[in-house]
């Protein structure tokens, strides 16, 4: 049996999401950096989010069940991993003070983790709508 997640849950993880990818690009705009850097660093970002999802939406799917193939299950791993290789590898070569760093850092790690928490939520929340809904509800026969 799925529960559907709390409002307050739901509502700190989309608040979550926000901070992080807002307060990433945020930084990244007042940055003085050349375009290409900030594009980099934008580029990391949206791949990494879209890697955890994916990774989550994986990981969720084998543990329901539901078929996953073994190379896409070990892209997604692969992916989520590469995006924060990235970063790590891109703001140890940038010409930033450590703060600065550490600032994209924990902004990155918090866009993953309250992507994570959103997509878990969006999921759980279908499934409890599912589990209510009467078998009649979906089909009528005609």
């Amino acid at each position: 049996m799925n529960q559907r997640p709390s409002n307050a849950f739901i509502g700190a993880s989309w608040v979550a999401l926000l901070a992080g990818a807002v307060s990433y690009n945020v930084g990244l705009w007042n940055a003085e950096m050349l375009l290409n850097e900030k594009g980099y660093y934008f580029t990391v970002l949206m791949f990494g989010l879209f890697s955890a999802v994916s990774l989550q939406k994986a990981v969720r799917d084998q543990l329901e069940g539901i078929p996953v193939t073994n190379i896409y299950y070990g892209i997604s791993w692969f992916c989520a991993a590469l995006s924060i290789l990235l970063l790590i590898i891109g703001l140890w070569n940038a010409d930033l003070e450590r703060s600065e760093k550490g600032f994209y850092g924990m902004s990155f790690t918090l866009s993953l983790f309250a992507a994570v928490a959103v997509q878990k939520n969006i999921r759980d929340s279908q499934s409890a709508k599912k589990e209510t809904e009467k078998p009649g509800e979906l089909f009528q026969p005609e």
